[in-house]
């Protein structure tokens, strides 16, 4: 596997992270904020942030950004993966679809986007740092990490609707079979090409898939595949 994907696929496993602005305040001094994000399906993320937030007035000044990310369930800080993204913050026009998207991973903000101070940025990357683990550091260039549009992005809507309809029962397998874990109500939130989120018992759990998958045809080959191996 390559870095790029490897740092793309460690940044969809993660749900927040510290975002680093350059502070109006105090003359560009590093400010740190924790902040949900959604890695979107190229690889950007996408953040909701409200107007008020001192970020949000950094960014607005000066749109470079960096988050970092990191396997909080390992407790050797040291030795854990994470994957800083260095890029430039952009507000995002009104698009439905990232806000559909993006309340299906995190329902609770569905009261913030009706607030009019809250509004969608996208970061951008121009590089990344990945850290794997011992020995494994890489920087990652923008142009090898971000994915070109792909079939996928147009059919998601369509691919969950069908599984979270007809498959819950698939789903409960997937979670027993690679997450090691029984849940008794499961709903698929996305699919990417890397692979795909559910909803579990209320908890949030990652699905990789082995290969790229970049249209239905290949994600219902991969979904198949995987619930072979649950039997």
């Amino acid at each position: 596997m390559s870095n790029a994907r490897a740092a793309r696929r460690m940044l969809r496993t993660h749900r927040y992270g510290v975002l680093s602005t350059l502070s109006e305040k105090f003359n560009g001094h590093p400010f740190g904020s924790i902040i949900y994000y959604l890695v979107d399906h190229d690889g950007s993320l996408l953040v909701l942030i409200s107007l008020l937030a001192e970020h949000t007035r950094n960014i607005r000044v000066d749109a470079r950004v960096s988050l970092i990310t990191h396997n909080y369930n390992d407790l050797n800080i040291q030795s854990q993966g994470r994957v800083t993204m260095v890029g430039m913050a952009q507000p995002v026009e009104d698009d439905h679809r990232i806000a559909v998207r993006y309340l299906r991973h995190f329902p609770e903000a569905e009261s913030y986007l009706a607030m009019r101070d809250f509004s969608f940025y996208r970061i951008l990357p121009q590089t990344l740092r990945y850290i794997g683990g011992f020995g494994k550091i890489h920087w990652v260039s923008a142009a090898s990490y971000l994915v070109p549009a792909y079939p996928l992005i147009g059919q998601e809507d369509d691919v969950i609707a069908h599984m979270n309809a007809d498959h819950r029962d698939t789903l409960l397998r997937y979670c027993e079979r690679f997450h090691q874990c029984e849940v008794s109500d499961v709903e698929m939130l996305g699919i990417d090409c890397d692979g795909f989120d559910v909803c579990a018992d209320g908890g949030y759990l990652r699905f990789d898939f082995e290969e790229m998958v970049l249209d239905a045809r290949q994600a219902r080959h991969a979904l198949v595949e995987m619930a072979q191996r649950t039997r």
